[in-house]
């Protein structure tokens, strides 16, 4: 990731161009570019003053809903930004941005080691470009620490550009659900995916046939 900030000039820009990039056809307006980039508003609007002269994007107004304090819900016409697929460079871009390696394996395990006992850690989804995909991250643990582990997707959710599939399960309810053969393991483990973490408790887990 280092690596493409120093090439693509920060961060902020590779979140924003991931933003549009994964979602060519949803519009956003500048607090939901911060927002889903994690980014304040000063340098949303920068970096998207940046693209729309690069003409990776184009401006795009659009009915914006919002639900008031009472619950109501509010439509407005807003000014927004959305993905110019005339672009001459957007094929490359998806290469560089999207179709490679998302993140290093190393640097996954990183963010979720402080989490506690990881028994497993299974990417799968946009982590081994298989997308669309049920799970992209599956975790296995006893006493984990679940709001650090929201707090890391967040963070990987704002680099990537687009919502994380993911479930957390202690040891006792993966392996119940392994013996019942629920789908949604048999999703993840029947289908290109990568181990990360793995146990001695874990070290040769199949799934029962």
């Amino acid at each position: 990731m280092d690596i493409l900030a120093r090439l693509f000039g920060g961060m902020p820009r590779v979140k924003v161009m991931r933003l549009f990039l994964l979602n060519p056809e949803q519009p956003f307006d500048t607090s939901d570019i911060a927002t889903r980039s994690r980014l304040t508003p000063s340098v949303s609007r920068q970096t998207v003053t940046q693209l729309i002269g690069m003409r990776l994007i184009k401006k795009k107004s659009f009915i914006k809903e919002t639900t008031t304090a009472r619950g109501a819900t509010k439509r407005k016409r807003v000014q927004g930004y959305i993905l110019n697929t005339e672009f001459r460079y957007i094929k490359e871009l998806k290469q560089f941005l999207i179709e490679g390696e998302v993140f290093k394996h190393e640097d996954l395990v990183r963010r979720f080691r402080p989490a506690g006992r990881i028994h497993m850690l299974v990417v799968s989804g946009i982590f081994v470009q298989t997308t669309p995909s049920r799970l992209d991250l599956l975790i296995v643990g006893d006493h984990l620490k679940k709001p650090l582990i929201q707090k890391a997707v967040m963070v990987l959710e704002s680099e990537i550009g687009r919502e994380l599939s993911y479930v957390v399960f202690d040891t006792a309810d993966f392996n119940y659900r392994v013996s019942m053969y629920d789908k949604l393991i048999r999703d993840v483990f029947d289908y290109p995916h990568e181990r990360l973490i793995v146990s001695k408790e874990y070290s040769s887990f199949v799934l029962p046939s």
